[in-house]
């Protein structure tokens, strides 16, 4: 498959079930929203040593927040219920009760509720309240602004992190330039985070390593300066790969994310440099959630 002149790999990306929540962010304006997202979902590219994986969905006009303020609806993923629910009240502790004017809600309904602000009241050392509406709980925990309001639980959802793409190009300055076009269109889709930085990485793994203390290792194969020492997946023009992965909490939100990635990396096409789209994956053995490319783009 070759589309605008970039060829497309016959191969998947393989992808793992993970478990989600959404959390909604307000403040008195966007910016401190803003603050406090990027605050709670710093540090959280990887559960391979963050713990979860967490990113802005989107920001949120007044009219679509709980309290009517401007927000930022933030997704987190982790390997299980109990990581994530750790991480989740972990992160709004430190990063949305310590932000200036801050609220913190659910932003999922369905599913196992988890604790979301259900045990940061007590940091107002009997001092909070407590309302109920429409069902819902809600905490008012005083503050020395004022009160951090939240919600006491959130839904948790199956979901599915790990959707990939690979981007090779004729040069570095090419390769970014692609990816950062596809990123400003999946961000536009509901229901996906891009969790590494910018959602960009340029440090694709393989599984396992010649050092045995480590389980990952640089995916030498798609290395430009390793072309003459190693297995080499790259033809002599390509001179940079960086990845775009994809957490999503159905497969057909990443399969969406995916195809409107691809497609603005094929829009620059072969004339910006790009030669090919290609996918990470461990042969189909380890995740059942598989990523056609040429399926996707068909």
């Amino acid at each position: 498959m070759i589309i605008n002149g970039v060829s497309i790999d016959a191969t998947f990306a393989e992808a793992f079930p993970m478990k989600a929540t959404r959390a909604i962010i307000t403040a008195q304006n966007e910016k401190w929203a803003m603050i406090s997202a990027q605050a709670m979902t710093g540090f959280a590219t990887s559960v391979i040593a963050c713990g979860c994986e967490a990113g802005i969905e989107r920001i949120l006009n007044p009219s679509e927040t709980p309290d009517g303020r401007p927000g930022v609806s933030i997704l987190i993923f982790a390997m299980g219920g109990k990581g994530l629910a750790k991480q989740l009240e972990t992160r709004a502790g430190q990063c949305v009760l310590t932000s200036p004017t801050s609220a913190l809600f659910a932003g999922i309904d369905e599913g196992e509720q988890i604790p979301l602000g259900k045990n940061l009241r007590y940091f107002g050392d009997g001092f909070q309240t407590s309302k109920k509406i429409d069902g819902k709980r809600y905490w008012r925990v005083p503050v020395m602004d004022g009160e951090f309001l939240t919600e006491a639980t959130t839904g948790r959802v199956n979901a599915v992190g790990g959707g990939n793409f690979l981007v090779l190009a004729e040069s570095q300055h090419q390769a970014l330039a692609a990816c950062e076009a596809a990123i400003i269109e999946m961000k536009k889709m509901p229901n996906v985070i891009m969790p590494f930085p910018g959602g960009v990485v340029r440090s694709g793994s393989k599984v396992g390593s010649k050092y045995p203390a480590l389980g990952a290792s640089t995916n030498d194969a798609f290395c430009p300066t390793l072309k003459g020492i190693t297995a080499t997946d790259l033809s002599p023009e390509i001179e940079s790969v960086m990845e775009i992965v994809i957490d999503g909490l159905t497969k057909e939100d990443i399969d969406n994310a995916m195809r409107v990635g691809i497609q603005a990396v094929c829009d620059l096409g072969a004339k910006n440099g790009i030669k090919r789209i290609s996918a990470g994956n461990y042969g189909g053995k380890l995740g059942p959630f598989h990523f056609h490319l040429q399926e996707i783009m068909a």
